[in-house]
């Protein structure tokens, strides 16, 4: 008597797995674990902006030398989104993750003890790099555990860790440059990376998604799995979801499928992070101009921060129910609105601070959104890179916004005109969202809500 044949090996969708089960503690943790490393990047990131007034007066500089000093982070950011970002794709999320978190602590660190302006814009350079870097790989590892269901919104959360982190960093920095000067807050900002990145050795896992790229009977994406649906059988299984591609990850992104999208989205980053920037710098400088104390106006810039938090969240909420190019579409076109109104401000009571509330509410929190629009879009195979290159793209724009705002002033037009000129790359992000959810939907790639793009399966 023959035995029983055996069954083949059964397959296993695992995007499937986590859309049908219920956000488990260890979705959970991975998540709290990206928000401690953006949420490290952004009071890093700001750093240099609490404590410029401490450096000029210990070193008796002009506000000009300090200038190369805040492009210099920028452009490192930009560099390390660009061309670090992208070795997620190649070696794995989480040792990258670990790479930038330990190179932008120590290179904080190094910039705490630098002896003339010149080394520390070389060291916010330095520290740019890591930092460009560590945020897309959150991104896309936070993305990669979420079910689809709940995917923008968890993502959305994630990031708050920046602007939380960056506000964190203005409450901490005022206390520690008065009792133990400037440098205190640069070893600050590289000591606490140094033990996160002790907690992300410890406790970050790989993307389930990037093992199974590598190797469909991954062991350890079983184990990952397990701890997401327990009761779920594993047992010979193997996975199936994300496909291999041909090419390089950065060449993936101009193939037929994507390279509209691609440009698109690069577009959207670029004029959002660009009027985000101006914005950031150059407010407390327009309002101190129009009148306002500094310290009005410091206050009234807060509300930019705030707006862009709760918009990052309430956005992030919507974009899981709705159709979410739609949704940005509409935020950008209603913050160019509001920062119309800033200009328009004068003699109309308590019009000010809610104008900058929405402007934050509507383009940072769009900022937050499309980053999850960007995981949402690319294949396993190019996500990081995808998200990594957008992000690198629009830190240029970032670098044209923070000189865009004396140029401005040098005209000497008038606040209406000159706010009028600052909503334009609010309208043209939406536009180009808008422009990316009809390319995706005349693709069949796109429905709301977000969803994986077709090459995924």
């Amino acid at each position: 008597m023959s035995a029983p044949a055996q069954a083949g090996p059964r397959p296993v969708n695992i995007q499937q797995l986590i859309d049908e089960s219920p956000v488990s503690r260890f979705q959970l943790l991975i998540i709290v674990l990206c928000f401690l490393i953006v949420a490290v990047d952004g009071f890093d990131t700001a750093a240099a902006a609490f404590i410029a007034p401490a450096i000029r007066a210990e070193w008796q500089l002009t506000p000009a030398v300090l200038g190369p000093m805040f492009g210099a982070g920028l452009f490192g950011l930009m560099v390390g989104a660009l061309v670090i970002g992208p070795f997620a794709d190649r070696f794995g999320r989480k040792p990258l993750l670990i790479f930038s978190v330990v190179f932008f602590g120590l290179a904080s660190l190094g910039a705490a003890f630098s002896h003339s302006i010149t080394e520390l814009t070389w060291w916010r350079f330095v520290t740019g790099l890591g930092l460009g870097a560590a945020m897309p790989s959150a991104i896309t590892l936070t993305s990669e555990y979420c079910p689809e269901r709940r995917r923008s919104f968890l993502v959305t959360i994630m990031f708050c860790g920046f602007t939380l982190g960056s506000a964190m960093g203005g409450l901490l920095a005022a206390q520690l440059v008065a009792e133990h000067g400037w440098r205190s807050v640069l070893v600050v900002g590289g000591a606490v990376p140094l033990v996160v990145a002790v907690l992300l050795w410890a406790l970050l896992p790989e993307s389930i998604r990037f093992l199974v790229l590598k190797d469909p009977r991954s062991a350890a994406a079983a184990r990952n799995l397990a701890r997401i649906a327990p009761k779920a059988d594993l047992a010979g299984a193997v996975f199936v979801g994300p496909k291999k591609a041909k090419g390089l990850p950065v060449q993936q992104l101009f193939s037929r499928n994507l390279v509209g999208g691609t440009l698109l989205l690069w577009l959207a980053f670029f004029m959002s992070l660009l009027v985000y920037y101006l914005l950031t710098n150059w407010l407390p400088t327009f309002i101190n101009a129009g009148g306002a104390s500094i310290q009005q106006a410091a206050l009234v810039t807060m509300m930019l921060q705030l707006g862009g938090t709760l918009g990052g969240v309430v956005l992030g909420l919507f974009m899981d129910k709705v159709n979410p190019h739609a949704l940005l579409a509409s935020a950008y076109v209603g913050g160019g609105l509001c920062v119309t109104a800033i200009g328009n401000s004068t003699g109309v009571p308590g019009l000010l601070p809610v104008a900058v509330f929405g402007a934050g509410f509507c383009i940072a929190g769009s900022q937050i959104g499309i980053n999850a629009l960007a995981a949402a879009y690319y294949p396993t195979a190019s996500r990081a890179t995808g998200v990594s290159w957008a992000n690198g793209i629009g830190r240029s724009g970032s670098v044209v916004g923070s000189m865009v705002g004396g140029l401005l002033l040098s005209f000497h037009w008038g606040f209406e005109t000159i706010f009028a000129i600052a909503a334009a790359p609010a309208l043209v992000a939406g536009l180009a969202i808008f422009l990316k959810g009809r390319l995706q939907s005349g693709a069949t790639l796109d429905a709301a809500p977000v969803a994986q793009v077709a090459q995924e399966g």
